[in-house]
């Protein structure tokens, strides 16, 4: 699942929070949390360059739906972390790491079209979206009734995300943009 080396318990009891989960679905899922939570970073770094970097005829409207999408991103970034801390795991502990285990692609090029940022965030809040429902099934099978139903509220803003993108685009994709 990962590149990067995770520890989701310590041998400390200090950061082992009880947990009534089973220790080794608290692993695997933590491990997923750290994960998810590296995406997430990215997705909203990505977005963000994006609504700072977005130009022409539709600036406003883009530049105003990018910035309302890197908030909702936003948001759920402490309650993955602390979910991953509240089931006695632990989670991401620097850049370095999320940029190891992150599967959200960068894109540091110096332009890029409104239309080719709309349909890359597009796709990589598709592509988080099937990464979330992978983790679903982890949580689910682990009766971690919390986070299964975090995932599912999280999983409904990527789809809302992915379809406003997608809308965004749909007519001058097809004219052949």
């Amino acid at each position: 699942m990962a590149k990067a080396k995770l520890s989701p318990r310590v041998d400390s009891d200090r950061l082992n929070t009880p947990t009534d989960l089973d220790p080794a679905d608290t692993k695997k899922i933590a491990e997923g949390l750290t994960v998810l939570l590296s995406d997430l970073f990215a997705l909203y770094i990505k977005t963000k360059n994006f609504h700072w970097h977005v130009s022409g005829p539709n600036f406003r409207d883009y530049h105003l739906l990018l910035d309302e999408q890197s908030e909702q991103i936003f948001a759920i970034i402490d309650s993955v972390g602390e979910r991953a801390r509240k089931i006695g795991g632990t989670t991401l502990r620097s850049l370095g790491q999320a940029s190891e285990l992150k599967r959200v692609p960068d894109n540091n090029a110096d332009y890029v079209s409104p239309l080719d940022m709309l349909v890359e965030l597009r796709d990589d809040n598709k592509a988080l979206t099937a990464h979330m429902r992978e983790l679903h099934e982890i949580t689910d099978e682990a009766n971690d009734v919390s986070t299964t139903s975090l995932l599912e509220e999280w999983i409904d803003q990527s789809e809302e995300r992915t379809w406003f993108l997608y809308e965004s685009t749909r007519n001058a994709t097809q004219s052949g943009h």
